[in-house]
């Protein structure tokens, strides 16, 4: 099960990179980008937070946020409470990339699973994947 998994998961991928490139955003920055979408409004959060929810080391974390501040696509914020926290917040810019890249992305992603699954095979594999992804919710938050 695990090597269909990866190679579906390839799969997609390969359908970003057009997007990805047009862009100029590596898959890290694409996802850093698309966590910070998908966080409440201001859209901020701690680099503690960012990775918890993405699959990337502290190292790895830093210098795709150092690329994307120095774009101009996020901004790093200094904490009122702690000093030592600074939350990343997605600027004005780079949320109007990331809804570009994502409305892409998507697009590309759906006309791949529409073009290899019938309605019912997709319908099974979106509730599926929504159970995976909140038995992994639920993992994180009694970590």
């Amino acid at each position: 099960m695990f090597l269909p998994l990866q190679w579906a998961q390839a799969r997609s991928l390969a359908g970003m990179r057009p997007s990805l490139e047009k862009y100029a955003l590596s898959e890290a920055e694409f996802d850093l980008l698309a966590t910070l979408r998908n966080a409440e409004v201001p859209h901020t959060l701690t680099p503690s937070q960012l990775l918890a929810r993405m699959v990337l080391t502290s190292g790895g974390l830093s210098k795709v946020m150092a690329q994307l501040e120095t774009r101009g696509l996020i901004r790093r914020l200094q904490s009122a409470q702690d000093l030592r926290i600074k939350p990343v917040q997605l600027s004005a810019a780079g949320r109007a990339l990331i809804e570009t890249a994502m409305v892409e992305t998507v697009a590309a992603t759906r006309a791949w699973l529409r073009a290899t699954l019938r309605p019912e095979a997709l319908g099974q594999l979106t509730t599926l994947l929504a159970k995976l992804a909140e038995s992994g919710a639920d993992e994180k938050k009694s970590a």
